[in-house]
């Protein structure tokens, strides 16, 4: 719903489909950001029996209820390009643009601040708290990092150069210029990003360390977990024993973790397959029921601890760290009572 292009097009219609894609300009979004979230775009498919815009736009929103987008139509709050609404009955045109903003889900403010660790002209670093998601998306939208970035530093054209799930605390890059987006994105793309990351999970003494576990991951879309299987690997983790101690039955132990690829949850699974599932993973090894909306103790414990790029706009060499430290490893009792609560815990 919130990107650019619309159903996927017949088959007997792709070619054309690509090439209309190809030569068509998205224009401005004619419709300010609320609340730092940017308004809806939706670009009608090329094929379809719809006969006007509203039949369209009823059918692509059919979860959002009854009622609902008639109404959007009768308050006029569905636009074209030039930011004139547009009425119900107005036809069909395949490619044409339309913008509207989402009515934002009711969320629980994640009660840990954004730590600011870089600002320049080109960038942002931010050293994100656990439970806050990077970008809006589902039922968070603006209680995300990103909007409340928007908000708090009043950039409206930040942008995140990559993702951070919402469970992982850590450093997370944003742009600030748009047209300088796509070089920051190639960065992650082309792996020239040093990733470094830490975690708390059981110590196992008889696990040999370090090491790097290659294996096939996938994850099915519509799936909570992902999960290895046969087949050539896709990715690849370097893990080393930081420190342990014994603060529970078998210890604890701190791990060093140096992703080489960028799969869904590859670091999460790649623990659990060596027996030391990260302390606090509602997924892994097995899915545990969800807990309340505002529930924001005993966090997941993995930190995205370290960046470090070559800036492909002013080529400067860059290290940042996040400052954090990891609340089952600061006091395990007190995060495992879920009184984890500050920034300095881990949140």
């Amino acid at each position: 719903m919130g990107g650019p292009s619309g159903f996927p097009p017949v088959p007997g219609r792709l070619v054309r489909w690509a090439a209309m894609r190809r030569k068509t300009r998205i224009p401005p979004a004619p419709l300010p950001q609320r609340h730092g979230v940017d308004p809806v775009r939706v670009r009608l498919p090329a094929a379809g029996a719809w006969a006007t815009v509203r039949e369209h736009l009823v059918e692509r929103l059919s979860g959002a209820g009854d009622g609902v987008v008639d109404g959007m139509f009768d308050a006029g709050l569905v636009v074209r390009a030039d930011g004139r609404a547009v009425p119900a009955d107005a036809p069909y045109v395949p490619g044409m643009f339309v913008w509207f903003h989402r009515e934002l889900p009711d969320e629980v403010p994640v009660p840990f601040p954004l730590e600011v660790v870089h600002r320049d002209e080109h960038i942002v670093v931010v050293d994100k708290p656990h439970f806050l998601a990077t970008t809006p998306r589902g039922s968070h939208v603006a209680e995300t990092a990103l909007a409340r970035l928007r908000r708090e530093l009043d950039i409206p054209t930040l942008a995140a150069a990559h993702r951070l799930d919402r469970l992982t605390a850590g450093l997370v890059l944003f742009t600030v210029r748009p047209e300088e987006r796509g070089a920051y994105q190639t960065l992650f793309r082309d792996r020239l990003v040093r990733k470094e990351y830490e975690a708390v999970a059981p110590y196992d003494p008889g696990l040999v360390l370090p090491r790097t576990v290659r294996s096939r991951i996938v994850k099915e879309r519509g799936e909570l977990t992902a999960r290895e299987v046969p087949g050539e690997p896709n990715a690849v983790s370097r893990v080393e024993l930081l420190d342990h101690r014994p603060d529970r039955a078998g210890g604890l132990a701190r791990y060093r973790l140096v992703p080489g690829t960028g799969q869904t949850h590859q670091l999460r699974v790649h623990m659990t397959v060596l027996g030391v599932p990260i302390l606090g993973d509602p997924f892994y090894p097995e899915v545990t029921a969800p807990v309340p909306a505002g529930d924001f103790r005993r966090p997941l414990q993995l930190l995205a601890r370290a960046l470090e790029f070559t800036d492909p706009v002013t080529g400067e060499e860059h290290r940042f760290r996040s400052g954090r430290v990891l609340a089952a490893w600061a006091s395990y009792d007190r995060w495992a009572a879920g009184m984890s609560d500050g920034p300095s815990d881990g949140q």
